[in-house]
């Protein structure tokens, strides 16, 4: 599998005889009738209602997917998606590619909403008697016909009793009947906190320069919050790495360290005024220090939401950066959990302080891009030496791949792909790093003119 905007096929492939809807034909008839049933539950929202209803089989999806522009043989990702949520990865090899090349790219390539695929997983984990008792519990509004756990979901859902922004009645189903599902539906409401779902940027994307591909950064601002002194040495590879790299960039870069909640404030305040962004094409603001769900500790241990440093950065906050790309990269723990080789820290603080709650930590519009280190409820890793991995990674990815035109989408893929792999020495610790953007075109910065040596 290839990055989103190229194909996925060899040229060996092209040139055999299977054609690729002889491909999709072979994959209905691996697939039974629960299967064409979830595949059309997972197409809610995206493929028309009456449509998914008169599908009697997988093809017959597959035939929407195509006429959607869902599913292409240039481009069959959705569908090697779809066939990943239910659990058919076997089915993956018709489609030339593989569970893990599938997995390394859903961060930016996803198209099932967080919300139905927290119903499909609830789904599965509701058995016949529990679907049973639910039943019970909602008598009176349910229609009089036999249910699986996944149509009971689905009335729920088009009857308005659920949605994405309400699951009151979800809840209170599973605390009464399978209380252990209350713990997917907490982590669908961290990850939705921080995640918006946008289409895939193609080959054919508009940059931020109209008819030009490139971006050019002019008097543009990378800000990075270093921790309290006597936690300096940790990050101060990582520092002096992104200072270089965003310096060979064309960024001008200013770095604040041991920064305290009210120094932040100052700093934000100073920044969205700032007349220089008028004159500039891309703002960076780099953050390293400790954390939680969705935010970050200051100098003096006072927990910040990312949310509230993003939002001074709003059209409405800073209009002279309005309808500009501005870019938030945060290398510090998102919870206490460690993800199933050097000497390794984690970047947490205070575990035993309650976690803040996520309230959607990007703003709710355009062009707007946050890197985490790592997912939600993870802790994030770092070389006691070198820095951390994601800092390190993404350095290098920007530096090998800037000079090659990769738009910043693809280029946060590619570190995901490797710190997904990087394990501490005893090889029982991993870290996976998670974007979420709402850019509406691609970005790509200018190849510098001069050589970067680190």
């Amino acid at each position: 599998m290839k990055s989103q905007g190229q194909h996925w096929y060899s040229s060996s492939d092209k040139n055999c005889k299977v054609s690729f809807r002889e491909k999709l034909l072979i994959i209905d008839s691996n697939l039974g009738v629960q299967d064409v049933e979830n595949l059309k539950f997972l197409c809610i929202g995206l493929v028309p209602n009456k449509k998914l209803e008169k599908s009697s089989s997988a093809s017959d999806v597959f035939e929407h997917l195509l006429a959607e522009d869902l599913l292409s043989e240039e481009d069959p990702f959705f569908l090697a998606e779809l066939l990943y949520i239910i659990r058919q990865k076997k089915l993956l090899q018709h489609l030339n590619c593989t569970k893990e090349e599938v997995e390394r790219l859903l961060p930016t390539r996803q198209r099932v909403s967080l919300f139905r695929n927290l119903l499909y997983e609830l789904s599965e984990g509701i058995d016949s008697e529990n679907l049973k008792d639910m039943i019970f519990l909602l008598k009176d509004s349910l229609p009089k016909t036999e249910m699986t756990s996944l149509s009971f979901l689905a009335f729920l859902e088009k009857q308005g009793k659920i949605d994405e922004d309400n699951l009151t009645c979800l809840e209170d189903l599973c605390k009464t009947v399978v209380p252990k599902l209350l713990r997917n539906i907490e982590k669908y409401k961290r990850e939705k906190a921080i995640q918006i779902v946008t289409p895939p940027v193609d080959k054919e994307a508009e940059s931020y320069q109209g008819e030009e591909e490139l971006v050019s950064q002019t008097d543009v601002k990378t800000f990075l919050e270093a921790l309290p002194e006597s936690w300096q040495n940790k990050h101060a590879g990582s520092n002096e790495i992104l200072s270089h790299v965003f310096q060979w960039l064309g960024f001008t870069v200013h770095i604040h360290n041991n920064v305290t909640k009210v120094e932040m404030e100052m700093v934000l305040q100073k920044q969205k005024c700032n007349p220089a962004h008028a004159d500039g094409d891309c703002f960076v603001f780099c953050i390293l220090t400790h954390g939680r769900f969705g935010a970050v500790y200051s100098s003096d241990e006072a927990l910040i939401p990312i949310r509230e440093i993003m939002s001074h950065f709003t059209a409405l906050q800073c209009p002279r950066l309005a309808e500009k790309p501005k870019l938030f990269f945060i290398q510090a723990c998102q919870g206490e959990e460690i993800q199933p080789s050097v000497s390794i820290e984690a970047d947490a603080l205070n575990p035993e302080q309650a976690p803040t709650s996520l309230q959607d930590s990007i703003p709710a519009e355009a062009d707007f891009l946050l890197g985490l280190a790592t997912v939600p409820g993870y802790v994030s890793f770092r070389h006691v030496e070198e820095g951390s991995w994601y800092i390190q990674s993404l350095c290098n990815h920007l530096k090998k791949l800037v000079p090659r035109h990769e738009d910043i989408l693809s280029i946060l893929t590619a570190v995901n792909d490797d710190v997904s792999r990087r394990v501490d020495k005893q090889g029982t610790k991993k870290q996976m790093p998670q974007p979420a953007f709402t850019l509406r075109k691609k970005l790509v910065f200018p190849v510098p003119l001069d050589a970067l040596s680190l």
